[in-house]
């Protein structure tokens, strides 16, 4: 054998050396929990739920499962587990379509929760890609098929994950890496699945969440430059069958499993907005809850709750931060309608809400 082959020889060992060490140190430390539950290292979380969820299907022990979208994406699951006496799972994924929700939630349909507490909106029906399709979902990590796990296994940037986590179990290190780790440089930066995209406890509140906040979104959204953006992803007949295909179908094929699904309580301004700026797209809102809600409405193992047209929260405008995104507060607030089972859709009169929020609408007058 010539020197050169010699060398090509040893390159190519120390390769194969390299990448089944770093899929050794994946399979060991696990980041994402897609093997076994964290044991021999304590267990770190990413805030990219897309990816994350994969993994805490697999790792968490539950019987609740809470999807939706930025919405429902600063609940805690303590405070879930105490306003309803669950054991729950957050998965909500920010800026979701059903689509993906659905996929998800699929997934997590095989450890068979009793319940799923989904928010919902019509937004999240607009048209979107296959699954297969859509960049931000690591399809194959949830199926757990031979391509899903090769590539979590031979990925160097999981090995560097694996190797943080690692560093960071080692206690001298401890102080040193959690500076690190901090989500900037490294994706698993978050010590307690509590804590997973939970608002930080130092976090300005009331800074954040107030009128002044929610009155600019609003001029914002409805200048003329801008206004058109209100109408983008609405089209009746795309939603309609993302909602057969990613709703109904599932709640269809899981006849067993009670199903909360809520409508949140935007401000006022939402709809407002669309009034003024859009009224085609304020139509078609009016139209899909018009379809879905007596469409939920036939199956037994739905609870359907619409809290738009709960004045107290969707008119004070304090309690958001833009026209959609409510507070902490008014989280807690959800957990205790829900449990209370305040705001259930009577199943013999499904648009009683819808008629209720339109003449909210029609009345509200925006203040100059």
């Amino acid at each position: 054998m010539s020197v050169s082959s010699k060398n090509l020889w040893r390159f190519l060992c120390a390769a194969a050396a390299i990448v089944l060490t770093a899929a050794a140190l994946n399979f060991v430390v696990d980041p994402l929990q897609l093997f076994r539950p964290a044991r021999l290292l304590p267990a770190m979380y990413s805030a990219d739920s897309r990816m994350q969820d994969a993994g805490l299907i697999r790792s968490q022990d539950f019987d609740t499962v809470f999807m939706g979208t930025s919405l429902a994406i600063h609940f805690r699951q303590s405070d879930i587990d105490r306003a309803l006496g669950v054991r729950s799972l957050k998965l909500s994924m920010t800026g979701s379509n059903s689509r993906e929700q659905g996929f998800v939630l699929t997934a997590a349909m095989e450890r068979r929760p009793k319940r799923v507490i989904w928010q919902m909106d019509d937004w999240i029906f607009r048209d979107a890609p296959e699954i297969d399709s859509d960049i931000y979902v690591p399809a194959d990590l949830y199926r757990r098929n031979i391509r899903g796990i090769g590539g979590y296994l031979f990925s160097g940037a999981m090995a560097r994950e694996s190797w943080w986590i690692a560093a960071r179990a080692i206690p001298p290190l401890e102080p040193i890496v959690a500076r690190l780790t901090n989500g900037v440089m490294f994706k698993f930066p978050i010590s307690r699945v509590d804590d997973i995209n939970a608002l930080r406890p130092d976090f300005d509140v009331a800074g954040f969440y107030n009128a002044n906040s929610a009155v600019a979104a609003f001029r914002r959204i409805t200048d003329p430059a801008r206004s058109h953006s209100i109408a983008e992803g609405y089209n009746y007949e795309a939603m309609v069958r993302g909602f057969e295909r990613d709703a109904i179908a599932l709640i269809e094929s899981n006849p067993n499993v009670t199903f909360d699904i809520y409508f949140a309580p935007y401000s006022i301004l939402h709809f407002v907005a669309m009034r003024d700026a859009s009224p085609a797209t304020l139509k078609m809102a009016y139209d899909l809850t018009a379809y879905a809600f007596p469409r939920l409405l036939q199956f037994p193992n739905v609870r359907l709750h619409d809290f738009r047209d709960v004045k107290e929260v969707t008119h004070d405008l304090g309690n958001y931060g833009d026209v959609i995104h409510h507070s902490p507060a008014i989280d807690l607030k959800i957990l205790s309608w829900l449990a209370e089972r305040k705001y259930v859709v009577a199943r013999g009169a499904p648009l009683a809400s819808l008629e209720r929020l339109k003449a909210q609408i029609e009345a509200y007058k925006v203040q100059p």
